[in-house]
């Protein structure tokens, strides 16, 4: 925790995001933003249930600068394993499926995150997409119950995809030995949040304010091209800004940013996909109005991974 507060840089991003939250808060307490007939208040509302879910979500990074790189995993986990329940529980399961579950959460989810901390890349990094592959459908098979079999199994798979091995790579960044960059890893995780909720809220704003051409509208019926160019295009240049707080160069912190508002928009229009298939709003409730761990992680969890080996296989030797 010392570390961080004398880490300059961090202090002045974590300062960033702190002033713009005030901000954005104070906004929303004028009464003249919420008059009636003003076309713009469903935005500011939505707008202001927003800024209440992501004080929630800056606790859980003053607690990652708190507990340091490994208390991190473990918070990490807990926010993986509350994920994961909200999906499995929307997700019909069988009794065949039951010792299954209990492995999934109680073993390769644990398992996953300690070779995290271990500095075991070869094994985390082939624990969930090979090896848990492999055991969720055998173990399922054991149990004799065949009814529906490719689905269970592919609903187990994903999930621990999702919920565990992509989530798990936002705290792995605290991990990574960068040359010239060591013990700065809260910035890189800063960085990816940063950019991944900016293009959120830039794409549902521009795309309430301007959006005309839908992209998907089955699927997400607020996500729009207009949308979808303002999220990328600002998020990116925020990102690109960022550059000095970063290993990067404003180049590589550019196409870094670009990646991750590219991956985090196809994780946000899958996860909303899946909503749409099993028939609810929300995976969960646990933040007022915004739903579940899920919905708020869900472009986290598909722009964390890429982010991190981009990362890693560029910038350490």
């Amino acid at each position: 925790m010392l570390a961080a507060i004398h880490d300059t840089k961090l202090v002045w991003m974590f300062s960033g995001v702190l002033g713009l939250l005030m901000v954005l808060t104070l906004i929303g307490q004028f009464p003249e933003s919420r008059q009636r007939g003003n076309s713009s208040r469903p935005v500011r509302d939505d707008l202001d249930v927003s800024v209440r879910a992501w004080w929630k979500m800056i606790t859980v990074f003053v607690l990652t600068i708190i507990l340091g790189p490994h208390g991190s995993l473990v918070l990490f986990a807990i926010l993986s394993f509350m994920a994961m329940r909200e999906y499995m529980t929307l997700v019909p399961t069988r009794r065949g499926d039951h010792l299954t579950l209990f492995w999934s959460f109680f073993v390769i989810m644990p398992l996953q995150y300690l070779f995290i901390g271990l500095e075991w890349y070869g094994i985390f990094g082939i624990l969930i997409p090979v090896l848990a592959f492999i055991f969720v459908p055998s173990s399922i098979a054991i149990e004799g119950d065949t009814a529906q079999f490719l689905e269970r199994s592919s609903k187990i798979q994903f999930g621990l995809m999702v919920c565990v091995y992509c989530l798990s790579h936002a705290p792995a960044l605290l991990l990574l030995k960068i040359p010239g960059f060591e013990g700065h890893g809260l910035r890189l995780l800063l960085y990816l949040g940063i950019v991944d909720q900016i293009n959120d809220v830039l794409q549902y704003v521009v795309g309430r304010l301007v959006g005309k051409h839908k992209i998907a509208w089955r699927v997400s019926p607020s996500l729009t091209w207009e949308g979808l160019a303002g999220g990328v295009i600002g998020a990116t240049a925020l990102g690109t800004l960022l550059w000095w707080a970063t290993p990067f160069t404003p180049w590589q912190s550019a196409f870094l940013a670009f990646a991750i508002c590219i991956l985090g928009s196809a994780g946000g229009l899958v996860m909303s996909a899946i909503k749409r298939d099993i028939g609810i709003k929300d995976f969960g409730l646990i933040i007022e109005k915004r739903g579940g761990i899920l919905d708020r992680i869900d472009s986290l969890c598909f722009a964390a991974p890429i982010f991190f080996h981009l990362v890693r296989y560029y910038f350490i030797p």
